[in-house]
């Protein structure tokens, strides 16, 4: 045998026998402790170990179900003796399965056993548990007259959205979710349960509104919630253009967006899906509308006015919850089917509100949906979420006041393309077809202009991620990082680096 293969050998044998002591040591001390884990020896693993993107074959050494924030740091504290990376698992939506460790051999835990849903009667808060899903803690809280701004995908966990931004319809209105944290109990890596809020352990409370699981695992949140509104709308209207239709309907959403005329209470989008014809696309806009009802059509109308008539028009007014469950992508209910899963590759642009779109550059990407991903044969679209204009309580909030680093956001852009019949394997072409929607845009906009990437919908492929992700704060949750986690326990491919 040469020495090379020999010496392969050897290391394949040394990694397998470490991971075999790591796996039954870990077993024996979770054990002591009454946490229920599973391991790849397990019947349940490989289910529990499949990610929402199936693109990704991640492996943990195990995955731990705590139930409570001594339980979690239990977990940490038999992590850091195996010297293992341990993340957070809320709702596994992570698009690059960080919710799994992202590569193989992490220790995970998994947060959907801590489910609590308290509301004060006399503020209003509400403490929740990192395990619920939106769809949950939107009906638990409506129960009580309450909302929250969050994303309208009701499988997604409000662990991972709340730590990393989360906008929805409502924020317009009520900010992101992160900006309605009060604060948290988190487990820091050297397994001390802490509270995180604006009068204590304040650098990290900042951190944890913008890049949560580098920092810690949240193991309760406490949120402001709002009096749900009266009345509410929502709506979704379809067209099917050409490409200098629908460059010119994109136009008019920027310059409606600019104009300072829509409320607060709007919350919006348009989307591009594949068009009927070569040359075509299928434009959408939808949204929730949170004021009067009989005000709805007079808001719209600056930019709806400017369209052709809508070949389809859904418009549902009744009550907050009825308006969300109108436009939710997945049951309200989440315990009534299993989450689905998906074969996908996703990224995000968030276009500065200071240097808008110029129309060569919204013209490039329409005309590119509607010739190369007429021939595409992935299942794609393109969002174009409405974050700012100038009465839009997103960019209300100071820069510096959260991790979160993107306050100036006019539009965040979200190219999805999944495999044709949403299962492995993923085609080559699809990267390159995304990423190219990604560039129709950047390459027709000035050579300095400073856009950013929204980090809920992370992207490992991303180059200069910590820029686009953090900007100007990444080297500030850099210090914090080497400070709280100096053993990088917390590691995950886009973790905050030492």
């Amino acid at each position: 045998m040469r020495p090379a293969i020999a010496l392969a050998l050897l290391m394949v044998f040394i990694v397998s026998f470490c991971s075999a002591q790591n796996a039954t040591e870990l077993k024996e001390q979770l054990a002591m402790e009454g946490i229920m884990a599973l391991f790849q020896d397990d019947a349940e693993y490989t289910a529990a170990s499949q990610p929402y993107n199936l693109r990704y074959i991640v492996e943990p050494l195990a995955i731990a179900y705590p139930t409570t924030a001594e339980q979690i740091s239990s977990v940490v504290v038999a992590g850091v003796i195996q010297k293992l990376h341990v993340v957070a698992r809320s709702g596994g939506h992570s698009y690059i399965a960080n919710g799994l460790g992202g590569t193989n051999g992490s220790l995970v835990v998994d947060l959907s056993q801590m489910k609590n849903i308290t509301v004060d009667a006399v503020t209003g808060n509400a403490i929740i548990g990192p395990g619920n899903r939106l769809g949950d803690v939107a009906l638990t809280l409506n129960n009580a007259g309450r909302g929250l701004p969050h994303g309208r995908c009701t499988y997604v966990g409000i662990g991972g959205h709340s730590g990393f931004g989360g906008w929805g319809f409502a924020s317009r209105m009520w900010g992101m979710t992160l900006d309605n944290v009060l604060s948290a109990t988190v487990v820091l890596a050297n397994g001390s349960i802490v509270t995180a809020s604006e009068h204590s352990n304040e650098a990290l409370y900042w951190a944890i509104r913008g890049s949560s699981a580098s920092f810690g695992i949240v193991a309760s949140i406490e949120f402001r919630t709002h009096a749900v509104p009266p009345t509410a709308t929502a709506f979704e209207f379809t067209w099917q253009m050409d490409a200098p239709t629908a460059s010119a309907a994109f136009i008019e959403f920027q310059s409606w967006a600019l104009s300072g005329d829509i409320p607060p209470e709007f919350g919006g989008e348009i989307g591009f899906l594949k068009g009927q014809a070569y040359g075509q696309v299928e434009f959408a806009f939808l949204g929730n509308y949170f004021g009067p009802a009989d005000s709805f059509n007079s808001t719209i109308t600056p930019f709806f006015s400017k369209l052709p008539a809508p070949v389809t028009a859904n418009v549902t007014q009744g009550t907050w919850i009825e308006a969300l469950t109108a436009i939710a992508a997945g049951n309200m209910n989440t315990t009534t089917q299993p989450d689905s899963n998906d074969t996908f590759y996703a990224k995000s642009l968030m276009a500065p509100q200071a240097v808008p779109l110029t129309n060569a550059s919204m013209t490039a990407l329409v005309t590119y949906l509607a010739e190369v991903g007429f021939n595409s044969s992935d299942f794609w679209h393109v969002e174009v979420e409405l974050y700012g204009g100038n009465q839009s309580a997103i960019n209300q909030v100071k820069f510096n006041d959260t991790a979160f680093a993107h306050r100036d956001t006019l539009f965040t852009f979200q190219p999805y393309a999944s495999s044709p019949n949403l299962l492995p394997p993923y085609p080559d072409s699809g990267f390159g077809f995304v990423d190219g929607m990604i560039s129709t845009l950047t390459l027709n906009m000035p050579s300095d202009w400073e856009w950013g990437a929204y980090p809920n919908y992370i992207d490992d492929r991303l180059q200069d991620w910590q820029r686009r992700y953090y900007g100007s704060h990444y080297d500030r949750l850099r210090v914090l990082k080497s400070s709280v986690d100096p053993l990088d326990t917390f590691h995950f491919p886009t973790s905050i680096e030492k």
